[in-house]
């Protein structure tokens, strides 16, 4: 997310109370772990590292069975951690979705997105940003949505974090 939006990186660091020197060290010690051979696959993987899930629930996606795993996240207590996996616990999906019964954002209008403050599926749903589209994300951990006013939203692991205007 700092790609897109250093300054809101750098007021959760400091609502979190870390430093970037404890955020790097961070981000270098869950590469190692992913990257070893012995590192739980599937959703075991999250289990090991944030704990059990706060919830989990079957979910129907189309003809598919999945289950739905949500975790907390401290700096966003409206948002959770959602992982969506498959029969034998395979990803699917992970990605930060609003909390079960938190309000989202009014989205009226393309003005209302604003960084951080609304999901994939919020900005998918919303009636005044019709037809959304969804389009390739530039890596596994980002999603785009065409909106109707040939905008382009990008989010990062669900999160809106700008969106190009076509004005």
């Amino acid at each position: 997310m700092a790609d897109h939006q250093p300054h809101l990186v750098e007021d959760a660091l400091r609502t979190l109370g870390v430093d970037r020197a404890e955020m790097r060290e961070a981000n270098r010690r869950w590469q190692s772990m992913v990257r070893s051979r012995g590192f739980p696959h599937g959703e075991r993987r999250f289990r090991s590292v944030i704990g059990p899930a706060e919830t989990v629930s079957a979910r129907r996606i189309g003809d598919l069975e999945c289950r739905a795993l949500l975790w907390p996240v401290p700096l966003w207590p409206d948002l959770r951690f959602e992982v969506l996996t498959g029969p034998g616990g395979a990803v699917w999906n992970e990605w930060l979705v609003r909390a079960p019964g938190a309000a989202g954002p009014a989205l009226a209008s393309v003005e209302d997105l604003r960084p951080w403050s609304c999901t994939v599926d919020e900005v998918a749903a919303a009636p005044a940003l019709r037809p959304v589209r969804p389009m390739e994300g530039t890596a596994p951990s980002r999603w785009r949505l065409a909106l109707g006013d040939g905008s382009v939203a990008h989010f990062t692991w669900g999160l809106l974090q700008y969106v190009d205007r076509t004005d």
